[in-house]
């Protein structure tokens, strides 16, 4: 299985001829879609989900998105709901030929509560995709995908969710934020001194094979 890195939050698994795609927001590359017929969005924030891309791409091919009642929500006001599955925490499903479970339920607080909007997770034939929250899942993960920089966000936070996960590996996601070599060596180095696990970090559009 091979794990490819685009901007921000979006990943693409592949194996064989199967492919696919999580929360491929508005930075994530165009080539992030190629091929694909399945994605997975975590929440409906536009940094996880670009539905105008989304939108074009259900006009040339079937497509088939598994994602919380608010995307499905967005999905139906752009006329596309009918290729949303809801999903909810605890649900256990197929796609793209891929197992997988939604675990957590809601968005990392940033303040007073908000943003307060539901965010699920997803453990995909043991790589842990966990959108907008530091969550730990109750299920064995081999590959973690850890949260580098947001609003909601903390270095001691992603370490102690890495520590807590006990991946086999971790590699960083949401990293936007960062936008400088200075911010990725900064939150690497904390992450490989006291992560816990073997970490690394994946240029963008390259691919790691787990």
């Amino acid at each position: 299985m091979r794990l490819i890195k685009f901007t921000h939050a979006c990943v693409r698994l592949e194996d064989g001829d199967r492919r696919l795609l999580v929360d491929p927001g508005e930075l994530a590359e165009d080539e992030a879609f190629e091929g694909v017929t399945d994605i997975l969005v975590t929440h409906e924030h536009d940094d996880h989900v670009d539905l105008e891309r989304i939108v074009a791409l259900a006009g040339v091919r079937p497509l088939r998105i598994h994602g919380p009642a608010s995307v499905r929500t967005l999905a139906d006001e752009a006329g596309i709901g009918d290729v949303v599955t809801v999903v909810a925490a605890g649900d256990v499903f197929e796609a793209a030929g891929f197992p997988v479970t939604a675990v957590g339920g809601r968005h990392a607080e940033i303040y007073d509560g908000l943003p307060g909007c539901p965010n699920l997770g997803y453990v995909i034939d043991g790589v842990y995709h966990p959108g907008d929250s530091y969550f730990v899942p109750d299920i064995a993960v081999h590959t973690l995908l850890v949260p580098a920089a947001a609003p909601w966000g903390r270095h001691r936070e992603a370490i102690e969710m890495t520590r807590a996960v006990a991946p086999d590996r971790a590699f960083p996601i949401h990293d936007r934020a960062l936008s400088t070599d200075v911010g990725y060596g900064n939150f690497d180095a904390w992450m490989e001194h006291k992560g816990g696990t073997d970490y690394a970090r994946i240029p963008l559009g390259e691919s790691v094979t787990l």
